[in-house]
């Protein structure tokens, strides 16, 4: 009866993305506007592609957006230094950027096509991978039984399951389980992850750690921050990064209140979303403080009291402008944001206590003390102040960060190593393609 109800499900679902699939273009044209979306590669959202299929295994990645993106390049790179194909797909524009930035022509980009049964036919027929690589939680069902129906091996790497997926999956265990159990192999980031993976259907689990971990600093121009950093001089500073609604007010209330006992603090707000900038710059000028934006290349004058860092693909180079960081989306918002690359860039963390996406990367940072929690602004406000005046402890916090980071290292080499099984027989067809096309040219 269960199969039956979760064959009836899915069927339904299949139907109705059929049904959807004629009627997508304003709604492409509508995000088009935008601006998330490229306008000259919608086609690609349909699953249909200008670019050929290179000759020879291919393995097709998906990375959701920025941070999945970032995790999986060394990965990506390990499987291009092997002869092997990789067809890359990720969702948004800022993504898509990340890709050409770091990997150039090492891969193919395409926009990840919309999960509706005709659109995802269309990216496999074009594409004919050998093999499917998801990163994090990427769970799309059409996409799942599709690969499944071609018998097309597909690996969840660097898996999470978040406490509300996790609530929501087991709430529908028949369809969860119809599902999970077409993936060949997850490898997760920690034991509860695995757990949950396998509760869910999830035949083949093994544990690797967070791959986020193992990924280079983000990069950044070098001269650029030479110049930021003259603009800001010794005047002593914060950042609060990946902003939600409400948590730049929290910001803004804690440099007032900082500004009556620390001389000239500047704070820099890098929000999650850069479209919200207009109207964070109005709230902070409400409040009778001075804004800077990066986007408009504004300059940090002396009297400048926030700089907006609106841009995309800079973290780096606003991460190395401080050496305090409060980490959004965990006091207004809900499930945290990365901690990781504060830490590999020498900050000091302060986040809220909603950080359950990330709660093992936090876990090993507060235990060797590289990180704090605060519950709410007054909290900020408090730990802003006392690392602003202690120097020391704030130093002792950004060294147990990057110690702690030493020994959360390898989630590379174990994912590579489970990944061995499906690449090497690829690496043989690789191989043999070449020898045989050498011969052609010999001959």
């Amino acid at each position: 009866m269960s199969n039956i109800l979760a064959r009836t499900i899915l069927s339904g679902y299949r139907w109705t993305g059929a049904a959807l699939y004629p009627l997508l273009g304003p709604y492409l044209a509508y995000r088009a506007a935008k601006g998330k979306e490229e306008r000259d590669r919608r086609s690609e959202r349909y699953g249909r592609s200008q670019v050929e299929r290179p000759n020879g295994p291919l393995i097709w990645f998906h990375a959701a957006s920025v941070g999945e993106t970032i995790a999986v390049i060394p990965l990506i790179e390990e499987v291009v230094s092997r002869n092997i194909s990789v067809v890359l797909t990720t969702g948004t524009v800022t993504s898509a950027n990340i890709c050409q930035d770091r990997l150039g022509d090492k891969v193919i980009h395409q926009y990840v096509p919309l999960d509706l049964k005709p659109a995802i036919s269309n990216f496999l027929d074009h594409w004919r991978p050998d093999l499917a690589i998801i990163s994090e939680s990427e769970i799309w069902p059409m996409t799942i039984l599709e690969l499944g129906a071609r018998r097309m091996p597909q690996i969840l790497v660097n898996g999470r399951m978040s406490d509300k997926s996790f609530a929501r999956w087991s709430r529908s265990s028949v369809l969860a389980e119809a599902l999970f159990e077409n993936l060949s192999h997850v490898i997760a980031q920690s034991d509860l992850d695995g757990e949950r993976f396998s509760d869910l259907g999830a035949r083949s689990v093994s544990i690797s750690g967070n791959l986020k971990v193992d990924t280079d600093m983000p990069p950044f121009s070098q001269n650029d921050l030479a110049d930021l950093k003259k603009q800001v001089g010794a005047r002593p500073s914060w950042a609060a990064i990946s902003t939600f609604e409400g948590e730049e007010t929290l910001v803004a209330d804690a440099l007032l209140n900082v500004k009556n006992k620390v001389k000239n603090p500047l704070a820099i707000i890098v929000p999650r979303h850069v479209e919200r900038s207009d109207s964070i710059e109005k709230m902070l000028q409400d409040k009778g403080l001075k804004v800077a934006r990066r986007s408009r290349d504004d300059k940090i004058s002396a009297d400048t009291d926030v700089f907006i860092g609106d841009t995309t693909g800079e973290m780096g180079l606003y991460l190395s402008l401080t050496k305090i960081v409060f980490v959004g989306k965990s006091l207004s918002g809900e499930g945290g944001q990365n901690p990781l690359e504060p830490a590999m860039l020498g900050c000091a963390i302060l986040s809220g206590p909603n950080v359950q996406n990330f709660r093992d990367s936090y876990r090993a940072l507060l235990q060797n003390g590289a990180a704090r929690i605060v519950k709410d602004g007054e909290g900020l406000t408090s730990c802003l102040m006392h690392l602003l005046e202690n120097e020391d402890v704030r130093d002792t916090m950004i060294e147990a960060g990057q110690s702690t980071l030493l020994t959360m290292r390898g989630s590379l080499d174990i994912t590579v190593k489970n990944l061995e099984p499906y690449l090497s027989p690829l690496m043989i067809e690789s191989s043999l393609l070449r020898s045989r096309n050498s011969d052609k040219v010999g001959g």
